[in-house]
C-alpha cells in the first residue's frame, strides 16, 4: 500500500457540511438582520457562499492523499500550502472507525487514528474510506496479519472463547428510562423559551390565551404529556447512542461497538487504562443497576459522560465482579467492607451541603416570600444528600491497590494501582485538624492529556497517613 490513496468522493460531503457548520452562526445572524430589508442580496451572498464552499470541498478532497510507506502512515493535504504530516507506527495507540448515516450509504468509515501526543482531538482523521479498506489500513497499521484478523474481534468472540459481552435490549430500555437526560432535556426546552422572542407577536399572544383558557386539569394534563414526551425522547437519546452495544477481550485490547444511527468501533489497549469505575446514580441505585466505565490515558477516544469510557452502560451491581473478571480480572476483586468515615465527618457534609440552599433561602425571602416553602424542602432534601454523601465516604486498601468511594449526586467507586497514581495529596484547615480529619487528593492521568482527580474529604487523619505511608513505599 504505497500508492497515495484518495478518499471516497464522500467526503466532499462532509467537507461541504464542516463548511455550512462554520458559517451557520453567520448565515442565522444575517437571515435575522436581513429578513425584512435587502433579503434578495442576502440570498444571493448565501448563494455565492455556498458555491465557494462547494469548490472548497471539492479541491480539499482532491488534494488530499494518503498512504502507508516505511512503517508510516503518510499524510498529505492542503489547498494553498501543502502540508505533510508522517506517524509512524510505533506512536500510534488506537484506531477507531466510526460509521455515520452517510457513511453506512455508502459502505464507508471514518477513521481515527490516536497516538500518545494527540491532545484535544486524533493525530489524524480519514473522514471517508471504504469500510473494508479501513478495515485493512487498522491491520496495517498495527503489524497484524491481515489474513488472521479477517474476522471483526465482534464476530471472532461469539465463535471462539474471547470474552464478549452485548446488551440486551431490556437492559437498554432500562438505561433509557433511568438515565436522567429527562432533566437536561427539560433544562434545554426551558433554554428553548427564549426563542419565543422570535415568534411572531400575534401568533404568541394568541396561543398564551389559549392556554389561560385551559383548565386547571387540562393544563396539568398537558404538564404531564410534555414530561411523557421528554422521558420517551430520553430513553430514544439513549438507545440511539448504546444501541447494539457490545464489548470483546481480543488479544490485548478492549474493542468496544455502539450507536444505532452512528456505529463507533472504539479500540482501547488495556496498557492505556487508569482506573476502573462504578457509578450508581440516585435513580439506578435503588433498583440495584450501575454503570462500569474506565479512565483511559491519551487523546479522545470516546468523550462520554465526564469525558470517561463507558465500559458497560448498565448492569445489575452483583454481576460486576463478573463481569471485570471476564474483561479486566485485575479489577475484579469488589470488597464488600469500605473503612468508612469517622462520625465526626457528618457535621461537615451536612454543613457543606446546606451552606448554598441558606444563602438561596436568604435571597428568596427578601424577593420572592411566596416561594419560602420551596426553601424548606430544598433544606430537608438538602439534609439528606449530605447523610448519603457521608455514608458513601469511604477507601478499601489491598496490596498495591485502592478502592476509593465518594458521592456527588451519583456513588462513584473507583479502583486504581499504585503505579497509576500520579499525585497524592493531604490538605488539613485548622478546624479538621482539631477534629482529627483531613482530605485526601488523588490524580491519574486522564483524556486530552489532563489528569483525573478524586477527593475524599473528611478522612481519619490517622487513616490518611497510613495511606501516605503506603504511597510513598514506590515499587
Amino acid at each position: 500500500m504505497s500508492e497515495p490513496k484518495r478518499l471516497h468522493p464522500a467526503a466532499i460531503i462532509f467537507n461541504f457540511i464542516k463548511g455550512i457548520r462554520e458559517f451557520i452562526f453567520v448565515l442565522i445572524f444575517g437571515f435575522i438582520t436581513f429578513r425584512d430589508q435587502s433579503f434578495g442580496y442576502f440570498i444571493l451572498i448565501v448563494l455565492l457562499l455556498a458555491l465557494i464552499i462547494v469548490a472548497y470541498s471539492v479541491i480539499s478532497w482532491y488534494r488530499y492523499t494518503y498512504r502507508v510507506e516505511e512503517e508510516e502512515l503518510r499524510i498529505e493535504y492542503g489547498i494553498f500550502i501543502r502540508k505533510k504530516r508522517y506517524i509512524s507506527k510505533n506512536r500510534i495507540q488506537s484506531i477507531d472507525l466510526t460509521q455515520g448515516v452517510i457513511h453506512r450509504i455508502f459502505k464507508l468509515a471514518k477513521v481515527q487514528i490516536e497516538t500518545a501526543g494527540s491532545g484535544n482531538g486524533s493525530e489524524a482523521s480519514l473522514k471517508a474510506v471504504k469500510f473494508t479498506e479501513a478495515q485493512t489500513l487498522r491491520d496495517e497499521l498495527k503489524n497484524e496479519d491481515t489474513q488472521a484478523t479477517e474476522l471483526d474481534p465482534e464476530t471472532e468472540a461469539e465463535t471462539t472463547n474471547h470474552p464478549f459481552y452485548k446488551i440486551s435490549f431490556k437492559r437498554l430500555f432500562v438505561a433509557g428510562s433511568t438515565s436522567g437526560s429527562i432533566g437536561v432535556i427539560f433544562v434545554l426546552a426551558l433554554g428553548a423559551l427564549e426563542f419565543e422572542r422570535f415568534i411572531p407577536d400575534r401568533f404568541f399572544d394568541n396561543a398564551m390565551s389559549w392556554v389561560i383558557g385551559l383548565s386547571i386539569m387540562l393544563i396539568v394534563g398537558f404538564a404531564l404529556a410534555l414530561l411523557l414526551f421528554l422521558w420517551l425522547l430520553g430513553i430514544a437519546g439513549t438507545m440511539i447512542k448504546y444501541g447494539n452495544f457490545t464489548i470483546t477481550k481480543y488479544k490485548d485490547e478492549l474493542f468496544i461497538t455502539r450507536g444505532l444511527l452512528e456505529k463507533k468501533q472504539i479500540t482501547i489497549p488495556l496498557g492505556r487504562i487508569q482506573a476502573v469505575g462504578i457509578q450508581e446514580s440516585v435513580i439506578r441505585q435503588p433498583l440495584g443497576f450501575v454503570t462500569v466505565f474506565a479512565e483511559v490515558a491519551g487523546g479522545s477516544l470516546d468523550q462520554g459522560e465526564d469525558f470517561s469510557t463507558v465500559l458497560f452502560p448498565i448492569m445489575k451491581r452483583d454481576e460486576v465482579e463478573e463481569f471485570l473478571q471476564e474483561i479486566l480480572p485485575d479489577y475484579a476483586e469488589q470488597p464488600q467492607d469500605f473503612n468508612p468515615l469517622p462520625k465526626r465527618a457528618l457535621t461537615f457534609y451536612l454543613f457543606r451541603t446546606m451552606v448554598p440552599i441558606i444563602l438561596l433561602g436568604i435571597a428568596v425571602m427578601f424577593l420572592l416570600p411566596q416561594f419560602s416553602w420551596v426553601i424548606i424542602i430544598l433544606l430537608i432534601g438538602g439534609l439528606y444528600l449530605g447523610f448519603l454523601r457521608y455514608r458513601a465516604g469511604g477507601y478499601y486498601l489491598k496490596e498495591n491497590r485502592l478502592m476509593v468511594r465518594y458521592r456527588v449526586l451519583s456513588k462513584t467507586t473507583m479502583l486504581m494501582y499504585h503505579k497509576r497514581i500520579q499525585a497524592f495529596e493531604k490538605t488539613q484547615h485548622k478546624i479538621q485538624k482539631a477534629k482529627k480529619l483531613a482530605t485526601l487528593k488523588l490524580s491519574i492521568i486522564g483524556k486530552l492529556g489532563t489528569g483525573k482527580h478524586y477527593t475524599i474529604k473528611e478522612l481519619d487523619e490517622a487513616d490518611l497517613d497510613q495511606l501516605s505511608d503506603w504511597y510513598s513505599y514506590r515499587k
